[in-house]
């Protein structure tokens, strides 16, 4: 076991590789009532392609999620009402890359650890209940299509990309879920949910050696096969389409624009190319940017701006968004912006201004145990110590996020998502210009 501190950080973070290959993390919150416990598998919904036992296998859209669905599901009943009888607070989530099972308690944390990785660990399908749960997850899936916001995200992710699995919807269609059978989400559990391909996180007044000695108990001694996933080639940074529109039952037109930027490999550079891409987004049209305040005061936008820079596999992209009159006029202007800031230069004030926000907000990030936990369960997963940022942080330059604004952020990596108010209505923001 090896425990570390971080005097930037004023944490106390203890690490234990286990004989079947999980790696256990407790990051120590003395005198905290509340503690935390994640447990979460290397495997998301871009992950529809993998070798196995020699070969290679294609799995439905949206197998991770609908077997994060199922993983609740035991011969004694469901175990979120066990979770819940202890007074714990569960729940779970499946990204593009992750699946995480999670609760937070006061009381009964190590009984409850021990309902944790017992039913994530001990998979329990009939044909009956696979055959329900197809249909309560299509609902789910017809209503988020009928979601302007979700729309308009999943619209441009089929601009930017022609093949990546990124541009596929983590739950699926409802088309493609049912093809999911019993037989398909034990193969795919018995690939992807073992130890050597899962981390465990704790945070709170927890102590690692009860820890590690209930996963060892109930865990499999064997770490598991490494498992190949295939996320087709690698793309090149043009996008599919420049643009796509839709009208749906808005009263404003929403818009959301991105940019397909170089994928990035692992470890301390993708912690290092995030902190960039994040400083880039601030810059560029955050709440406190130029371009924000002249679109603003214009009457443009409507204060909803806002935007993201995210890393998967095989993939990365920056995209902006919100209401606007105009959502051509306003994403050109981005684009231009980016432009003039990779010619002219950021000025020092408003970067070490952009500099000192970022920093104190992922400093205050810290005081979630849900952050905490995510990640250092994402950093396990892709090669970096999560709390070695405040150090990235500082080898991160001005000139990077201007080299970043210049060779990503530009007219010929962007593309469009427009929904547009189904109506033609009276007023001005529901005209098409």
């Amino acid at each position: 076991m090896e425990t570390r501190e971080y005097p930037r950080l004023g944490e106390n973070v203890s690490r234990h590789t286990l004989a079947n290959g999980l790696e256990v993390i407790v990051v120590h919150k003395p005198y905290h009532a509340k503690r935390y416990a994640f447990f979460a598998t290397r495997y998301g919904g871009m992950d529809m392609r993998y070798r196995q036992d020699g070969q290679w296998r294609d799995t439905p859209a949206g197998i991770a999620h609908y077997l994060e669905h199922k993983m609740f599901d035991t011969p004694q009943g469901n175990a979120l009402q066990e979770l819940a009888r202890n007074g714990a607070v569960e729940n779970a989530f499946t990204s593009g890359s992750m699946t995480a099972y999670y609760f937070e308690s006061t009381e009964h944390f190590y009984e409850n650890l021990r309902i944790l990785l017992d039913f994530v660990s001990v998979p329990w399908f009939t044909e009956e209940s696979v055959a329900k749960e197809q249909g309560i997850i299509a609902q789910e899936i017809r209503m988020t299509e009928d979601d302007p916001e979700w729309r308009v995200y999943a619209n441009l992710m089929e601009c930017l990309y022609r093949e990546s699995p990124v541009k596929v919807p983590v739950a699926g269609t409802v088309e493609s879920i049912q093809q999911i059978t019993p037989q398909v989400l034990y193969d795919c559990h018995r690939a992807f949910y073992t130890p050597g391909n899962m981390v465990l996180v704790c945070v709170g007044d927890v102590e690692m050696e009860k820890v590690a000695a209930i996963a060892e108990e109930i865990l499999p001694a064997e770490r598991g096969e490494d498992i190949p996933r295939d996320y087709g080639r690698e793309e090149d940074p043009v996008p599919c389409c420049k643009e796509k529109e839709l009208a749906m039952e808005v009263s404003m037109p929403q818009f959301l624009g991105g940019y397909k930027c170089r994928p990035c490999g692992g470890g301390e550079e993708l912690l290092r190319r995030s902190i960039i891409g994040d400083m880039a987004c601030d810059v560029l049209f955050g709440d406190s940017s130029p371009l924000y305040a002249r679109l603003y005061e214009a009457g443009e936008i409507n204060g909803s701006l806002g935007g993201n820079f995210d890393i998967m596999p095989g993939a990365s992209y920056l995209y902006v968004g919100g209401d606007a009159r105009d959502p051509r006029k306003v994403f050109d202007a981005i684009t231009a912006e980016a432009r003039r800031l990779a010619q002219e230069g950021i000025g020092e004030e408003f970067y070490q201004q952009i500099r000192r926000a970022g920093y104190g907000q992922s400093i205050r990030s810290l005081n979630s145990f849900e952050n905490i936990a995510v990640s250092l369960g994402e950093g396990h997963f892709r090669g970096f110590d999560y709390y070695r940022f405040p150090e990235i942080f500082d080898s991160v330059t001005k000139a990077d996020v201007e080299a970043f604004l210049r060779e990503e952020i530009t007219e010929e990596h962007a593309a469009l998502s427009v929904i547009w108010p189904a109506s033609d209505g009276t007023e001005e923001g529901a005209q098409r210009p």
